[in-house]
C-alpha cells in the first residue's frame, strides 16, 4: 500500500527543533529580568519535544500498516530506525566520555554513572535520580527508542480496530501514571509510561489518515481544537509555572498532546495548498527539519561552547542569539554531510515493498 509523503511535515520538524533550542538558550541569559520573563514561558519549550514525539508516532505508524503485510515487516523497520539514529547517537558518546577527557581537563566519567545512556535507559536514570551523567537533553531519545522497540510489534499482531483501542489504552494508563508518581513527588517530565502518550496520539492520526477521514470537515474540527486547545494550555500553564502542582503535573502533558497533535493533524488535512503548508515546504524550514537531528544532539554542547571559550551570554542578548543559532546549524550541516549522510544512503538496501519513498524520521 502507498502512502503521501508529506513535505511540510519536514518543516513541522523543524519548527520542534527550533522550539527546543530556543528553550535551552534561555538558559544562559544572565538579565535577571529577561530571564524572569521568559521563564515564565519555559513550558512553552515543552512543546518541541512534544511535537517531535507526536510527529514520530504519525510517521511510524503510517510506514508500520502500510507495511504491516511485508514479508520483511521487523527487519527492514529495525534496520532503517538503527542506521538513522544509532551513528550519531552513539558518536556523540564515544566524543562525550571518551575523547573529550583526553583532550581537556575534565575527569572520566565512572561507567556504572554512563551505562545508562548506553543502553537507553537515561530517562528512567533522570526519573528516579539513579547516579549518572551525560548528555540530559538524551532523555527523549530514549523514550522514543522504547517506542520503536514495542510499537511495532503491536501493530503486526493486532487489528486495526485494537490498535486504535491500544491507542486510548496507552493515553488513559499515561495519564493516571502522572497523577500516582506526581503525588509521590517523582518527575513524571522524563518517564517512558508518563510521556508515551504523545507518541499514541501520533499514531491515532496515521490510523485517521488510513481511514480516509483526512477530509474538510475534519480539518475545521482540527483547527478549532487546535485553538482551543492552545489558549488553555497558555493560560494554565502561564498561571501555574514553577508550582509542584500535582493536578497541572498531570493533566499538562493533555493539553501540550492536544495542541500538538491538532496541529499536526490540520497540516496534513489542510492539503498541499494550504498557506501554512506553503511555508513549511519553504527552504529554511524544509532545512532546519533535514538537520533536525543534529541540531537536537549538538546544540546544548556549542551552547556551552561558546559560553566557556568566547564568553558568550552578555549584554547583548539578540548578537548572542544569532551567534549560538548560526553555531549549532555549522555543526549540526558539518555531521549531516561528512557523517549521518553515509549511513542514510544504505537504507537504499531496505527499502519497504510498495511503498513510496518513506518519510525521514526523527
Amino acid at each position: 500500500m502507498k502512502i503521501k509523503y508529506y513535505n511540510e511535515l519536514d518543516g513541522v520538524r523543524g519548527i520542534a527543533a527550533f522550539m527546543v533550542m530556543l528553550l535551552h538558550f534561555s538558559y544562559f541569559i544572565k538579565d535577571p529580568r529577561v530571564f524572569k520573563l521568559i521563564s515564565s514561558f519555559s513550558f512553552l519549550g515543552e512543546f518541541g519535544v512534544t511535537l517531535f514525539f507526536v510527529l514520530s508516532g504519525f510517521l511510524i505508524t503510517r510506514i508500520l500498516l502500510s507495511s504491516k503485510e511485508n514479508n520483511n515487516y521487523f527487519s527492514n523497520f529495525y534496520i532503517r530506525r538503527a542506521l538513522r539514529i544509532f551513528p550519531l547517537y552513539y558518536l556523540f558518546l564515544i566524543l562525550m566520555y571518551l575523547v573529550y577527557p583526553i583532550i581537556s581537563s575534565v575527569a572520566f566519567v565512572p561507567f556504572g554513572q554512563q551505562i545508562c545512556y548506553w543502553i537507553y535507559l537515561q530517562n528512567f536514570a533522570i526519573s528516579f535520580k539513579w547516579q549518572e551523567i551525560g548528555p540530559g537533553h538524551f532523555w527523549s531519545l530514549a523514550v522514543e527508542e522504547h517506542f520503536y522497540f514495542f510499537w511495532p510489534i503491536l501493530v503486526f499482531y493486532l487489528a486495526k480496530t485494537n490498535i486504535r483501542k491500544s491507542v486510548y489504552a496507552i493515553c488513559i494508563l499515561a495519564f493516571l501514571l502522572r497523577v500516582v508518581l506526581s503525588s509521590k513527588g517523582i518527575d513524571v517530565y522524563y518517564n517512558t509510561f508518563t510521556r508515551i502518550d504523545s507518541l499514541a496520539m501520533g499514531a491515532l492520526l496515521a490510523i485517521i489518515e488510513l481511514e480516509n477521514k483526512m477530509n474538510v470537515g475534519i480539518k475545521k474540527q482540527f483547527l478549532s481544537g487546535f485553538f482551543i486547545s492552545l489558549i488553555v494550555t497558555l493560560v494554565l500553564g502561564y498561571l501555574t509555572s514553577g508550582e509542584r502542582n500535582i493536578a497541572m503535573q498531570s493533566i499538562k502533558y493533555v493539553l501540550i498532546n492536544a495542541v500538538c497533535y491538532t496541529f499536526i493533524g490540520y497540516i496534513i488535512s489542510a492539503g498541499a495548498d494550504n498557506f501554512l503548508s506553503k511555508i513549511l515546504k519553504t527552504g529554511p524550514f524544509k532545512y532546519t527539519g533535514k538537520i533536525s537531528y543534529g541540531l537536537y544532539i549538538y546544540h546544548p554542547f556549542c551552547f556551552d561552547f561558546l559560553a566557556a571559550h568566547f564568553k558568550l551570554y552578555g549584554r547583548y542578548l539578540i548578537l548572542d542569539f544569532i551567534l549560538s543559532f548560526l553555531f549549532c546549524y555549522l555543526v549540526a550541516t558539518a555531521s549531516y554531510y561528512l557523517f549521518e549522510i553515509r549511513f542514510l544512503k544504505l537504507k537504499k538496501k531496505f527499502k519497504y515493498e510498495e511503498l513510496v519513498p518513506a518519510p525521514e524520521i526523527i
